[in-house]
């Protein structure tokens, strides 16, 4: 089983910790209404996917 032998500092933790942050999500204009959504998602606002009425 790997124990480290020695306490780790707070240097070495946080240079490991640096990847595990929040990304923004990838948010784009509608082309439709101009809002801004989810890429590749349905635009809450307008309703359409790539220029097609999706949702009523």
């Amino acid at each position: 089983m790997a124990v480290p032998q020695r306490r780790t500092s707070k240097t070495r933790k946080n240079m490991r910790r640096t990847h595990f942050k929040l990304e923004i999500p990838g948010m784009i204009k509608c082309d439709n209404c101009g809002e801004y959504k989810l890429a590749h998602r349905v635009c809450p606002s307008c309703g359409t996917y790539k220029g097609n009425k999706v949702v009523e």
